[in-house]
């Protein structure tokens, strides 16, 4: 996943959910290529580095120039050998440079002044923005309000990632606290109606938008209906009331997901009502001959898988499947919340207004559209699927007429354990997925297909907020240092577990003027723990990168990689080794980070992953067809130590696997999609309506597996209601979007199309170039060269959903 940080107003969608020495000087790809070797000193490292670098010749499937290759043998050692990271990675004899080298950030007092600093900034902005009375200023006002997002993006994006993942509780509360003055400030631009009215006036002077590019357009026009969004043409008691419910609805959006619980929390049974689970695992659960099975665990799922008894699976299905009613109680006062918010801004559901706002499917028709094509495309994976289990379980002694809702996982199980040809998969397979040629297969693809790779970089004193965290810089073959990536990648039990791609800072373009304003704000500086800059471009930017590309001066994307993959020992020599699912999930999340980096816009608001947010998904997913292609596999994944590749049959088994009931766990998804959907419809909200009943009936309706039996209720558990009401749909389209356009673009990795680089140009090109500054619908339609797409609405919508969601991968 991306994260995704939302406000109402200037904030918008930061993806997905994310840095004073004098400034470094832009620097060439090919002398960049060569840097790390003049950083490097130490004769056993460099000794390490040749060894690991004649290897690499060795290997026929990567060629590149001398420097490229020490960068890319350099890249994997670094994440596979803590001795050479900890003899490359960190400079000594530094000042502090600040988190992410911003220089504002050299200890906990800094982020009051980066607090400070931010509000300044932004006050002149609005002050400029309402004063403005000419045609020359009403064109600006564009520019003003894209800067004044960046202002504020720039500093909640990075103080939200630091208070959640830096490990000192001191930086943490000043993070916090510094977080929290910016977003009260925010609030209150929330509620400005001159801003509003501003922008309006300039919307409505063909003077003032017929010199607008089009990407200033649709920033304007992206502002204008977050401005609608957040009630600003209301009178002042519904202005208030809105910002009530708005706070209402983030506690208890809050509460329903931290407090989730189920009704029963274990499950009491007498062990001998266990039999076929791990015996190692049930004697773990086992006390004086009862077994004592926590609900909403692996253990829970395990189980529903392995045991034979068929009353034990049912008694966990029903655990595991009833939420609280206290949760459900949540839930419900939750879309109640909505429901008004909706009506306070004028639109008839939570659902229109949430669609209207970047998103491609733009109302609750489309949608609709779409989920119904699906389901007709899935039907007959399903029935098939169903057919199959029950002939599985005729089998097994049992009746050939009824499948039981606590059936399927156990003789989907059963299906998939007759499939196998080699035992411990996983464990074979992470042998040749050590995280270095994960990451060193990363850029190779990359490199390949766009133009880009990673370059190995030290980090300075304070730069990041842990020693594990590795800097990357992504360099590009025509523009030289593109972005910068921070990759905090191994298990710690104070981080957040989920992995994630947080753009902490944009790219945008600096104008002239901003930089002079910024030398005039910080020539005098005199306030507390204000940091001294060496060049007004540096002051413009915090102290972060920037380069010139093109002869516009742009701040580099800032992106910050976090996952949670288990760490060797410092004195090992074995390197961190992933499973297939870990590799998949880091292609995923490089899948985001990508996007950020290719984009090349002017605005902020429209770099990268902000863009329309049932779109954000699709670079990503697509990545994870590349980790899956042989030719892409072939790139990098050798054992750690033979070196051999790694035999294709190998992945084909493990995906046929994966996938053997794909059909049922989308059809699963396709109804908490309408489930959600009917949630943040018009007339569910209603104030006895019954969230459990709507659910079931929806099952009914739509489902060919089992639906779940009276009683339960696993709406309560339903987590993502919360964080993506009404637009949960988008992780299915973007599974149908990625599974066409690598079907289509890149010909399914047939005859080297995933490594092709006119393939991977057109992609950058039609999609990845634009972030959200032009309509998804025509980047769609250029990148799968269908014009059936084009103009979007609920037939494009059908017709998305009509190409299905199945997996294409070579056998």
């Amino acid at each position: 996943m991306y994260a995704t940080y939302t406000l109402i107003i200037l904030l918008l969608k930061s993806t997905d959910m994310l840095q004073s020495v004098p400034p470094r000087p832009w620097i060439c790809a090919r002398c960049l290529g060569r840097r790390a070797s003049v950083v490097l000193q130490r004769r056993s490292f460099q000794q390490q580095a040749r060894e690991a670098l004649d290897v690499a010749d060795a290997n026929p499937v990567y060629h590149s120039q001398v420097g490229e290759r020490f960068d890319d043998s350099l890249l994997r050692q670094i994440f596979d050998s803590p001795s050479v990271w900890n003899a490359f990675g960190k400079a000594s004899g530094r000042p502090h440079v600040g988190l992410f080298r911003n220089a504002f950030l050299t200890g906990p007092e800094g982020f009051h002044a980066f607090a400070r600093a931010s509000l300044r900034r932004s006050q002149k902005i609005v002050e400029k923005v309402l004063q403005a009375s000419t045609v020359e200023e009403y064109r600006c006002i564009v520019r003003d309000l894209d800067r004044l997002s960046d202002i504020l993006c720039r500093h909640l994006d990075m103080t939200e990632f630091l208070r959640a993942h830096h490990p000192d509780p001191r930086v943490q509360q000043a993070a916090e606290e510094s977080w929290y003055a910016v977003y009260q400030y925010m609030n209150e631009l929330n509620t400005t109606t001159e801003l509003n009215d501003q922008l309006g006036r300039a919307l409505g002077n063909k003077e003032v938008t017929a010199t607008w590019s089009e990407e200033d357009m649709t920033v304007a026009q992206i502002l204008k209906l977050d401005f609608t969004k957040s009630a600003v043409d209301l009178p002042q008691a519904s202005r208030d009331r809105f910002v009530q419910v708005s706070q209402r609805i983030t506690e208890v959006g809050n509460a329903f997901t931290d407090s989730m619980a189920p009704e029963q929390r274990q499950l009491v049974l007498p062990s001998s009502k266990f039999q076929g689970m791990d015996p190692v695992l049930a004697r773990r659960l086992t006390r004086r001959g009862y077994l004592y099975l926590p609900t909403l665990s692996a253990e829970a799922a395990v189980a529903l898988r392995s045991v034979h008894d068929p009353e034990t699976r049912k008694a966990i299905y029903y655990a595991s499947r009833t939420a609280s009613k206290h949760s459900v109680k949540l839930l419900e006062e939750m879309v109640r919340l909505r429901a008004e918010l909706a009506r306070l801004s004028g639109f008839d559901s939570y659902a229109t207004m949430t669609l209207r706002d970047r998103m491609m499917a733009r109302n609750p028709e489309s949608v609709n559209q779409f989920l119904l094509a699906l389901t007709k495309k899935n039907a007959p994976v399903v029935q098939q699927e169903m057919v199959d289990l029950l002939a599985e379980k005729k089998r097994r002694g049992g009746s050939a007429h009824l499948l039981e809702p606590w059936d399927r996982e156990y003789y989907a199980e059963a299906i998939r354990r007759s499939m196998k040809m080699t035992p411990n998969k996983d464990d074979f397979l992470s042998a040749y997925f050590s995280l270095g040629t994960v990451m060193q297969g990363l850029s190779r693809i990359f490199s390949r297909l766009y133009g880009v790779r990673f370059v190995p970089t030290e980090t300075l004193p304070g730069e990041t907020w842990h020693p594990d965290v590795r800097r990357l810089d992504v360099v590009s073959d025509t523009d030289g240092h593109v972005a910068v990536l921070y990759c905090d990648l191994f298990y710690r039990e104070s981080k957040p577990p989920n992995p994630a791609h947080f753009t902490v800072r944009c790219s945008r373009e600096l104008s002239p003027e901003e930089v002079a304003e910024a030398a005039e704000d910080f020539a005098f500086a005199e306030a507390p723990h204000s940091p001294t800059f060496s060049s007004h471009e540096e002051a413009a930017n915090d102290g972060m990168s920037l380069s010139k590309q093109s002869g516009a001066l742009k701040q580099l994307p800032t992106i910050a990689l976090v996952c949670d993959f288990p760490q060797t020992a410092t004195s090992s020599s074995r390197p961190a080794l992933l499973n297939f699912f870990q590799m998949e999930t880091l292609f995923h999340e490089m899948g985001h980070a990508v996007h950020s980096v290719l984009a090349r816009t002017s605005r902020q608001v429209v770099s990268g992953t902000r863009c329309a947010t049932d779109l954000a998904e699709l670079p990503s997913t697509l990545m994870e067809y590349f980790a899956a292609d042989p030719a892409t596999l072939a790139l990098f994944a050798r054992h750690h130590e033979t070196d051999e590749p790694l035999r294709y049959d190998l992945v084909a088994e493990r995906l046929r696997l994966s996938k053997r009931f794909e059909g049922s766990d989308t059809e699963h998804q396709i109804v908490l999609a309408m489930l959600d959907q009917e949630l943040h419809s018009p007339h569910a909200p209603e104030r006895n309506f019954d969230s459990t009943a709507m659910y079931h009936e929806l099952q009914r309706r739509y489902c060919s597996t089992p639906p779940d039996p009276p009683g339960t209720r696993w709406q309560g558990f339903f987590g993502h209601l919360f964080s993506y009401g009404s637009t949960y749909y988008s992780y299915l389209f973007d599974r149908v979007l990625a599974e066409r356009v690598w079907r289509v673009a890149f010909n399914a990795g047939a005859q080297g199309g995933a490594l092709d680089r006119a393939n991977g140009e057109h992609v950058k090109e039609s999609l990845l170039r634009w972030g959200g500054s032009r309509d998804p619908w025509r980047c769609l339609a250029d990148t799968l060269r269908d014009d059936r797409v084009a103009d979007g609405g609920e037939r494009a919508m059908a017709i998305v959903g009509s190409w299905g969601a199945s997996s294409v991968f070579k056998e």
